[in-house]
Parts: structure tokens; sequence; C-alpha cells
């Protein structure tokens, strides 16, 4: 038995097999999708299939040791999350158990089966400030009082979603538990700080709104060319070693989301550890706070069991779309989406399904499009707007991207970011192939481009990326007879587009200046590249020879504006510096 659990399990049924994390039961009365407690030690799992007499349970535990004849409890409700004050700043694993408090409960880093906590303190006080009256009508959604939860956030109290409504017949501010009733209302419900939701269950909303507002990341690869929306999707997929995690740690730190939910899905655990490590000890560039003030974290490393993975993308969404009610901006991150397919793949080869793809169950793009569909920008039940941005990273074997996991979730996503080995063994970070990634939102975000950055910022853009098509084409010849062979035009296309690849494409994740690039910064550098690109071909026009106009002193500096912190002052100065230099030579 395990030292945190002190209750004995009801036998409701008994273990018919086990067969890893599969689990079969009879003669228990059970619903689809309830939680239930299985074998002696009570390990919680959830009801994925009935037949007849037979019900066949997903295990999140190890199951090695349990044995048929052991009993099996059902608890008739579904699998569910705990949502309340407290979430951020928290660590959890797949089905919201907070690691932290496990820990403290085991006196050990390493936990025995069987071990539960709830998702929130239920003990822990929190100031309640009213947001309604007395005879005041609420209705469900509704928002009545406020609870500062971190230093950055908020935390809005709200009537649960499945409430009927009513007038608040009694209400006080003070500090109260999570557990406590706040509000009254005169159908006699009453209203505390705790919410529970089903995670397989969407949260309601009023409408789905098409995004205009981009999701700022500072990196300048994805501001610059392929832009997600708030409320979007995206995909990064890429082969080991290319930068995913970094990529999606860069997000989490620095996107101008007001809440980030992290889901380490089935990745390393030096991975995760990085990011429990890192987290804390960095300052919210908004608000100068510390970052894990708006940050959750959910935890479920590729050591812990296989069926866990199943559910912490669905755990991590439902606390995302909680706080999304809020009236908040919320970026969700999971990393990676290939190991919770895989993790679908084990369980349906346990349930001896009829595989598709390389193995994978047939239902593999229905569960994906289920769970990038709770993205979007919203207007919610209590009159707010709030969104939830899904960023999903995917690890093909080999990198090969037309796999099924892969291939799926872009029929699904509307920003695509490649990842490419070759640009990271050449050490390019962010290793993205402008080539083949591509972004379907950004039509609808150039309007607040232009008017909050630069009016000719899609003219801008599209300069760039015509020079880098260019670039791309040119280099096939190239390969074959050399740069010398190109007519003097080509051979200046490619050095400015060696320049819009080295400053800025590239962009440094470990420099206190260049880990974060804002969009003015991110338009200047491309405008400044542009500026070179029509100084020097008057230059060329003029019969200046392009070996003298690539040998300026000055067009080397383009590559160390990404460090320069008074940027603005910088790039004047080298521009002027461009056009005088290349004047002098005609």
């Amino acid at each position: 038995m395990s030292q945190a659990t002190d209750t004995d399990v009801r036998e409701d049924g008994i273990i018919e097999s086990v067969s890893g994390p599969v689990v079969t039961a009879r003669d228990l009365d059970a619903r689809m999708n309830a939680v239930v407690y299985v074998g002696s030690e009570g390990l919680m799992g959830e009801v994925i299939e009935i037949e007849g007499n037979i019900t066949t349970i997903q295990v999140y535990e190890e199951t090695s040791g349990v044995s048929p004849g052991e009993p099996v409890e059902g608890t008739g409700s579904p699998l569910s999350v705990d949502l309340g004050p407290g979430m951020l700043d928290a660590i959890y694993d797949g089905v919201q158990r907070p690691l932290d408090v496990l820990e403290e409960k085991m006196g050990s880093a390493f936990l025995d089966r069987g071990v539960d906590a709830p998702g929130i303190d239920l003990e822990k006080t929190w100031e309640f400030t009213p947001e309604v009256e007395e005879g005041d009508e609420v209705e469900a959604g509704d928002i009545v009082g406020t609870v500062p939860e971190t230093p950055s956030i908020d935390h809005k109290v709200m009537v649960p979603p499945d409430s009927e409504g009513g007038e608040v017949v009694a209400i006080e501010s003070g500090n109260f538990n999570v557990e406590e009733t706040v509000v009254e209302l005169d159908s006699g419900e009453e209203i505390q700080m705790h919410q529970e939701w089903p995670v397989r269950q969407q949260r309601p909303t009023v409408d789905k709104e098409t995004p205009t507002e981009p999701l700022i990341s500072g990196q300048r690869v994805l501001d610059g060319l392929f832009p997600i929306a708030k409320g979007g999707t995206a995909a990064i997929p890429g082969p080991f070693g290319s930068g995913k995690t970094v990529t999606q740690h860069q997000l989490a730190k620095w996107a101008d989301a007001d809440i980030v939910v992290y889901v380490g899905c089935g990745e390393r655990g030096n991975e995760m550890t990085e990011v429990i490590e890192d987290f804390p000890e960095l300052e919210d560039p908004t608000t100068g706070n510390a970052l894990m003030d708006r940050t959750c974290l959910i935890a479920n490393t590729s050591n812990m069991p296989v069926a866990a993975r199943e559910s912490c993308v669905y755990t991590g969404i439902t606390i995302a779309e909680y706080f999304r009610d809020m009236g908040y901006d919320v970026a969700l991150m999971a990393d990676s989406t290939s190991r919770w397919a895989e993790a679908m793949r084990e369980i349906s080869s346990r349930l001896e399904e009829m595989p598709g793809e390389e193995g994978y169950p047939a239902y593999l793009s229905a569960r994906l499009s289920e769970f990038y569909e709770r993205a979007g920008y919203f207007e919610n039940i209590n009159g707010t707007e709030g969104s939830v941005s899904v960023i999903g990273a995917v690890s093909p074997p080999g990198g090969d991207f037309s796999e099924p996991v892969t291939q799926n979730t872009l029929r699904i996503v509307k920003t695509f970011w490649a990842l490419d080995a070759d640009l990271a063994e050449r050490r390019h970070f962010p290793s993205i192939n402008w080539n083949e990634s591509y972004s379907l939102y950004r039509d609808q975000l150039d309007p607040w481009f232009e008017d909050n950055v630069r009016a000719d910022w899609p003219e801008t853009r599209q300069w760039a990326i015509d020079t880098l098509d260019e670039e791309a084409e040119l280099q096939e010849i190239v390969q074959l007879v050399g740069k010398d062979a190109l007519p003097e035009d080509q051979q200046l296309t490619l050095e400015i587009a060696r320049y819009l690849r080295e400053a800025w494409l590239q962009q440094n994740a470990f420099h206190d200046v260049d880990t974060f690039c804002e969009p003015e910064k991110t338009y200047r550098i491309m405008d400044a590249a542009k500026t070179y690109n029509d100084a020097a071909f008057e230059a060329l026009d003029a019969g200046v020879p392009v070996e003298e106009i690539t040998d300026i002193d000055a067009a080397p500096r383009l590559n160390r504006i990404g460090v320069q912190e008074d940027y603005n002052e910088y790039i004047d100065d080298l521009e002027d510096d461009i056009e005088s230099q290349l004047r002098e030579l005609y």
C-alpha cells in the first residue's frame, strides 16, 4: 500500500486481466470516461470501453504487480481538473496532481503508486473582493469577485458554467478557502472559488471569432515571416536536436500572452528540469514580476506511465480554457504531440484495435482535431473576450515530415514552423526553414502590423521573402557552376540574402539583448537590409563592380544590430554609413 493511501479500495468490480496500462474488469457498474481506482493500491484509471459485463480501463500509473482478482472501485465521475486560485506557479503531472505536494507527502522525489492530492490547496485562504452586490442578477460564467492569485494575475471568480444563476442574496469580502461559500443565490445555490470540469469536454462559449491580433513571440523569423494569431494554432515539427524545445521555451518566456500553460508530454526529464529550474528565475518582461507568476507547468516525462500522456494535453487545454473564460489571452505549449500520439498507439494496440498508418489508431486525426479545435479567439458567456493559442511540437522519427502525426497535424493547424536539421548543424538558430514554413494568418494580421509597427510592413516583408526565394533558386546553380559564373546582379542578390539570413533570421536565445526582438526592431533590421539592397543596386547600375560594393566596411555591421540595445540610433548611423560609402564609389 502506498504511503500516501490510507483508505481501502471499495470492491465495485474485479480485475480480470492486465496488459500494461490497459486493465479489464468485470461486474463493474461503470460509465464511459469515468474515473476508477484499480487494485489494492488504488491506482487511478479511466474507463475507455464497455462491452457487456467487461469494462476496459486505461491506468495512469505503472501496473506491475497488479493481478487479476484485485478490487476495482468506480467513482461515476469523469476525469476532471480542480479549477480555482492556486494553479499558477504550480507544477502538475498529467492528471493534475501537484508534484511539490506529493514530494512533501512522500518525503522523496520518487513517488509511490496510488499517491494522490487535490489539484489546488483546499485549505489555503485567499482574499476575495466582490464584483457584484446583493440584489444583482448573475448568470452562468459571470464574474462575481476577484482574488490576487499572483502579483501578475488577478484570479476572477466565476459562476460555474452549468449554473442556473439567480439573484445574489449574500456576498461579502474577506479571506476564504476555495471550498467556503463566497456567494449565495436566491435559488439556494452556493458559489465557491473552486470548480471542477471534465477535461474531455470543451468549456462553453458564445462565439468563435476571427483572430486579428498577433501573438508576438519576440522571435524575428516567426513575427516577421510566419506570425501566429492570438487564438491561433501552430506546429513545430523537427528531428532530434533541431531546437523544438528551445523554441517552445522562448515562446513560453517571451510571448505576449497573459497566461502560459506549458505541457511537457513525454519529453525527457532533463528538458523539463531545465524548465522547472529556469522559469522561477526569469523575469516577466511585461510586468517585471517572476515569470512563474503567470505560468502553469504540467510535467509528464518519458519515464512516467504512458497512459498519463494521453490525458495531460486535455488537462492543459482545460486549464487554459478556464483562464480564457476570465478574459485572458492564454498560450499553451505542448511538447510534444508525437509522444501523445505514441501513447494512443500503445493503448490502441493493447485494445487490439485495427491499426491505421504506421500502427497509429484510425482515430488519430479526429483526436488531434478535437484538441486543436479547442484553440481560438472567443466571446465568452460572461461577455468578456479571451483566446487560447496552441503551439504543438511534433517529433517525427528521423525528421520525416511525411509520417502520420506530422501530416495529420498540418491538415489542422494554420501555422507551420518547419525545423531543419541542416540549419541546426550550421548553427543557424532558430533553425526554422523559411522555404518550407508558412502562416495562413499573415493576411489577416497585416492590418495590425501596419497600424502598430509600420505602414509598409507587408511590402518590406514581401521584398525579404522574394529575396530569400531567389537565393534558394540561385543556390542550385551555384552548386553546379560556382558563384563567380553568375551575373553581377545575381551575385549581389546572394550577398543581400546572406545578410537577411545572418542579421535578421538568426537570433541568439542566450544573449540578454538578442533573446527578444520587439516588432519595431524586427522591422528595422529587415528595412536596414533593404536599404543596403537599394543603395547597392544603384551603385551596380552606376557601373561599380560587385566586389567593391560587397567590400564596404559598413555592411558587416548589419550582423550586429540584433545585440544592440539602443538599436534605433545604431541603425540610423549604419544606414547613413552604407549610403555614403556606396556613393563614394561612383
